[in-house]
């Protein structure tokens, strides 16, 4: 095949490239932004100077994509850790049980990240990076996409991919083409978060705390060791539970937290910068699968299709579980109802925890209430049985599907864990913070 278009240049339509690079002779990036040439936050990706998480699957899919990433991660000074041992995890207020584990986790930032990643796609020989251009509409012949408009200018493609992001332009394009509308799922949490990056001081703080939010508390509360001997500190909340900015309103914020520790790592620390604030009002699944018709050779990857709440970390890894399917297909056949499969699950899994709360608006399901009693029964078992804690991050991380967790073993101890399945919080003094990556 001759030529692809990407739609976008961030870390999707990056890896969107990198998956057509092998069966097409030229591929084409056109991102409306200017991309840098060193590691920066930029205009077009504003949540890049927020705290970022990669999921243990994607760094191992990165690392099939481009060969060394990982090694590549740790040669730029991104450290690294084990996502069990390493980290404090409060779960319904309840500090998950520490022990080693075979789960990496890494700190690194996002300018980072689409940093490695841009100039592996670069080093690319068929593909092309184009900067400050925009794309204002589809060319169709014949029921099939044959390239796109940028400015006043035509560009012929046998692909094309809208990698755009939340602000994707498509399903307006599609629109006025004749396709109609395409079918939206949200959820709506009105989550808002600020990130504040402070100098990293040896053993003041695990790798990583991570107070995850639950009905009753709807706040959380992360810091994640980073590279450039940085921590970064990410509060965020829902349902109008905003983070302040102000140094007294952040300690505030900090001591409602169900763990001690970035309440008193913030009583000594030394701040790099200053807050960011950002608002993402509700999780977007856009149907592309459900469309009565769409035109062929066209392919929706990354936010474009699904846009996650930021407090999961799940964007860039389904990004590149989606860009590792289009390496091997091309986007060839039914590829919408392909990449759906891909989203199901972390989506399930995010929507589900958010509904949670019984003030956030989307569609619950009948299986969602006996599902949660479950898991509100396993996270405080969690708190004594290593074993059902890695299971938990395994699934988290999408290294397993849900049903690991009530694998008959699981369930047994769960059920008969002495725990309290209550909602209330259970402080404890933490274990010692353990190796540091």
């Amino acid at each position: 095949m001759e030529h692809a278009v990407v739609i976008g240049g961030s870390v999707g339509g990056l890896l969107a490239a990198r998956a057509l690079s092998g069966a097409f002779e030229q591929v084409t990036v056109l991102e409306r932004d200017r991309l840098p040439d060193g590691v920066a936050a930029r205009r077009g990706v504003p949540q890049s100077r927020q705290a970022h998480a990669l999921l243990a699957r994607g760094s191992m899919v990165l690392d099939e994509l481009f060969p060394g990433f990982v090694a590549e991660m740790l040669r730029a000074g991104v450290p690294a850790g084990d996502l069990q041992a390493d980290c404090h995890w409060y779960l319904d207020g309840r500090l998950m049980r520490r022990a080693p584990s075979s789960l990496p986790v890494y700190g690194v930032t996002r300018p980072l990240l689409e940093h490695l990643v841009r100039e592996r796609v670069r080093a690319l020989p068929n593909v092309t990076l184009t900067s400050v251009a925009e794309v204002t509409g589809l060319t169709l012949r014949g029921g099939r996409v044959c390239g796109v408009r940028a400015g006043d200018d035509t560009i012929g493609a046998g692909l094309v991919v809208d990698a755009g992001g939340r602000a994707s332009r498509l399903p307006f394009w599609l629109r006025d083409l004749g396709y109609g509308r395409v079918p939206v799922t949200s959820v709506r949490t009105d989550v808002v978060y600020t990130t504040r990056h402070f100098r990293y001081e040896p053993d003041r703080l695990p790798f990583a705390v991570i107070n995850a939010p639950y009905p009753g508390m709807p706040r959380t509360g992360v810091t994640i060791r980073q590279e450039g001997d940085r921590v970064v500190l990410f509060l965020g909340g829902i349902l109008g539970a905003e983070p302040p900015v102000d140094d007294a309103g952040v300690t505030t914020f900090a001591e409602s937290l169900p763990g001690p520790e970035i309440r008193d790592f913030l009583r000594t620390a030394e701040p790099l910068d200053d807050p960011v604030r950002m608002r993402f009002p509700a999780s977007v699944r856009r149907h592309y699968e459900r469309m009565p018709r769409l035109p062929d050779g066209l392919v929706t990857i990354g936010d474009a299709m699904c846009s996650f709440n930021p407090i999961y970390g799940q964007g860039i890894t389904v990004a590149a579980l989606q860009a590792l399917a289009l390496a091997r297909t091309a986007g060839a056949g039914r590829w919408h109802t392909r990449a759906a499969r891909l989203v199901d699950v972390p989506w399930s899994m995010a929507t589900a925890t958010d509904l949670r709360f019984p003030q956030v608006e989307g569609p619950r399901r009948a299986l969602d209430r006996p599902m949660n009693a479950y898991l509100q029964r396993y996270r405080a078992a969690a708190a004594h049985d290593p074993d059902l804690g890695a299971a938990f991050l395994r699934v988290s991380n999408m290294l397993a599907a849900p049903g690991h967790l009530l694998a008959p073993g699981r369930l047994l101890r769960v059920l008969l864990s002495p725990a309290r399945a209550g909602r209330g919080p259970v402080r404890r003094r933490p274990q010692a913070a353990g190796r540091r990556g």
